[in-house]
């Protein structure tokens, strides 16, 4: 008899095609104050509008109990009615992204979770009364539990769970398959990737299948003082070696590129060329395994950890949709901030499409000066942002798209 491949198997199969494809375009559909507006309702109704102008996956906030309403204290994992809305009305708008072909991505929390009861040393650190219902062992020692201490870092205030034992990845998993093939959500965002060892994200992923995975690896950039170092070299090494401890099954949203482009934007344009002549990012060494993206609901929104500056924004954009990598775009510059705004970025993705660029496209830097920086990628696409004026030379390059302190042109 031939071997059956199960709908598993598929799976696997599935996201290594993704990868390779790399023609993926991101939304981040959420932001920090989404769980006082109806969110899933209010999804549902641009769900079209989103296929229409690319999205290929959009990134939901978790949908699972939380403590806090934006989902980021998970407790009850298999509640589905938070905040953001109902089991019913989340269940509508996964069916009817499916419908647009449109992959809905769960953010995956399972780095920390909130104990129901009182158990070892007087803590929260036990989970009675809901389904994992976990004692102390599943909780670091490092914060309050009987477990090991955390095979990474600790996200303070709230019980981390110990990944090292068995029956807690058994369950992990047994999750992750659910939300995969019960639920109808098909890509993963690890939260707070930090926190565990990348061996389990690793875990995860074979465990479950998503057919797309990015992981928060966010750390500091290197700064002396408040200003920004030219060479991001071991920030980026970073995120790499965690990308690899995935078993490469994982891609990893580009912070290194955020820091440096937000910077350059503003007349320190020469930080887009690293001393090798590449882009300085994670896009620079492994452009198939990042995501780029300008701000979320933790630098940006009404948080504004660490935000781009709003007046750069479109040159950002400019920067993102035409170069390697897998671009993400944020809701607020795509929904909140003018219909202007959202055709610019709309017509950016368009012009990705169409002369398709991908994840692993080439790229050649011409200038990167102070107040301009301009490149040519794949064969037939160029760009330039900043102040200084730059144009492609022969009558083949064609204006695709322009605005404050960008262009693009094609042939």
């Amino acid at each position: 008899m031939g071997f059956q491949r199960t709908d598993r198997d598929d799976g696997l199969q599935q996201s290594q095609i993704v990868l390779r494809n790399g023609r993926e375009i991101l939304l981040q559909a959420f932001n920090w104050e989404s769980h006082k507006h109806d969110w899933w309702r209010n999804l549902d109704r641009k769900v079209a509008d989103m296929a229409q102008s690319g999205i290929t996956s959009a990134w939901l906030p978790p949908a699972t109990h939380s403590f806090s309403p934006e989902g980021y204290l998970p407790q009850n994992l298999y509640s589905l009615n938070s905040s953001y809305g109902s089991e019913s009305l989340l269940k509508t708008l996964l069916y009817k992204m499916q419908q647009y072909n449109i992959r809905p991505m769960a953010d995956i929390v399972v780095n920390h979770r909130v104990g129901t009861t009182r158990g070892h040393g007087g803590k929260y650190n036990r989970y009675d009364g809901v389904p994992l219902s976990w004692d102390e062992r599943a909780v670091t020692s490092c914060t309050g539990g009987r477990g090991n201490r955390s095979t990474g870092d600790n996200f303070h205030g709230v019980p981390n769970i110990d990944h090292t034992q068995d029956f807690v990845r058994k369950d992990i998993i047994g999750w992750l398959k659910w939300l995969r093939y019960t639920v109808g959500f098909q890509d993963f965002r690890f939260d707070f990737a930090r926190g565990y060892s990348a061996k389990y994200v690793k875990e995860y992923i074979e465990g479950a299948k998503p057919v797309f995975c990015v992981g928060e690896y966010w750390d500091s950039c290197n700064y002396n003082g408040t200003s920004l170092e030219y060479n991001q070299d071991s920030h980026r090494q970073r995120i790499i070696n965690w990308i690899d401890a995935t078993g490469q099954l994982s891609t990893a949203f580009d912070f290194t590129t955020k820091g440096i482009l937000q910077e350059a934007v503003k007349g320190q344009l020469w930080r887009l060329r690293d001393a090798q002549g590449k882009p300085p990012g994670v896009i620079g060494w492994w452009p198939s395994r990042a995501v780029t993206f300008l701000d979320n609901h933790d630098t940006g929104s009404t948080q504004g950890h660490w935000p781009f500056p709003s007046n750069h924004v479109m040159e950002g954009y400019a920067y993102i949709l035409t170069h390697p990598g897998i671009p993400s775009i944020f809701y607020d510059h795509f929904y909140d901030w003018g219909s202007i705004m959202h055709d610019q970025i709309a017509k950016l993705i368009h012009i990705r499409k169409k002369q398709d660029i991908h994840s692993r496209s080439s790229i050649r830097i011409i200038e990167a000066k102070a107040n301009l920086y301009a490149a040519i990628i794949g064969e037939k696409l160029c760009m330039k942002i900043g102040s200084g004026s730059w144009c492609p030379t022969g009558p083949e390059w064609k204006l695709a798209a322009h605005g404050h302190q960008y262009a693009v042109w094609h042939k």
